[in-house]
């Protein structure tokens, strides 16, 4: 497959199985030309016939050093592509001892599971707030082929990727929001770590890697606007709590009222009224406790 970009093109790679078979039965091969090259040795020194005895040895020989030549070994979540003078001939994922021809080039990569945290990056958030963000990502590599043979530097690229997707998805969202009404980069962590996880994939896809899982490991406002932006916060902090605690105020006032009027404990006129409104907002609304004050008069005095 081919991808043209310009007057350039790519030729993508993908993986398949190689023909390739377990060394425990090429290793018998092996023991048995070096039994063949001791025999050799041997009937040298009891005078026997000298041609089959180097016959044997040079036979023994060079079936030891040409099936020794082709062993190779693989560990568990470990692979090995196979190269014949530069073409792939498919990827061996068998553990244990291998063979293969001795001509065949044998490039091992692992396909176990990568852990990298990244570095703390400063974006610019929606808002154009500059925010310092890190996150972690689990990968692995899926394709041997495309890996090795679409990418110069496979792992190298993946870095790359996780820097750019994640400044792309700190610049998608606000950092926080307090009318929660936004996806945010605090308030929203799932959200944003799915959607990262999908960024990436999608930029990484080409080099034969798959990723498992995305998280944020780092989300602050940088050093420059902290302060600010902290004073902000407890600014809309103080006028939510206010609002809420105005709207309670309000509805107790209320009850109170209507409470006092149905059981006619009290009759206030419109004045009355107005300054036991004021009264009773004052106790509910301050900070500090308040003061009772006991009038011995009546209730005009």
């Amino acid at each position: 497959m081919e991808v043209v970009a310009g007057d350039r093109a790519l030729r993508r790679s993908a993986e398949r199985e190689a023909a390739t078979m377990s060394g425990y039965g090429m290793l018998v091969v092996v023991l048995l030309a070096i039994g063949l090259v001791v025999w050799g040795f041997t009937q040298f020194r009891d005078g026997a016939d000298n041609v089959l005895a180097a016959i044997s040895v040079a036979v023994g020989g060079l079936v030891a050093v040409f099936v020794s030549v082709g062993f190779y070994l693989l560990q568990p979540n470990q692979a090995a592509a196979i190269l014949l003078f530069g073409a792939y001939r498919g990827t061996d994922r068998t553990t244990g001892l291998r063979w293969t021809w001795p001509w065949m080039i044998k490039k091992k990569i692992s396909v176990r599971i990568h852990n990298i945290t990244s570095e703390r990056l400063k974006v610019n958030d929606l808002r154009g707030n500059p925010i310092e963000i890190a996150s972690n990502v689990v990968w692995r590599v899926a394709d041997t082929a495309q890996a090795l043979f679409d990418t110069d530097d496979y792992k190298e690229f993946v870095h790359i990727q996780i820097e750019s997707a994640v400044r792309t998805i700190g610049a998608r969202y606000p950092y926080d929001d307090f009318t929660h009404q936004e996806t945010t980069l605090r308030g929203s962590p799932d959200i944003i770590s799915d959607e990262l996880q999908v960024e990436l994939q999608d930029r990484v896809a080409a080099a034969g890697v798959h990723i498992d899982e995305c998280r944020l490991t780092h989300l602050a406002y940088a050093q420059e606007i902290a302060q600010a932006m902290l004073r902000r916060q407890q600014a809309e902090a103080v006028v939510s709590a206010r609002a809420t605690l105005v709207a309670g105020a309000v509805g107790m006032v209320e009850m109170a009222l209507t409470q006092l009027s149905e059981k006619n404990v009290v009759e206030l006129d419109d004045e009355r009224r107005a300054a036991m409104v004021s009264n009773l907002m004052v106790v509910l609304c301050s900070e500090r406790d308040t003061q009772p004050v006991v009038n011995a008069g009546s209730l005009y005095q």
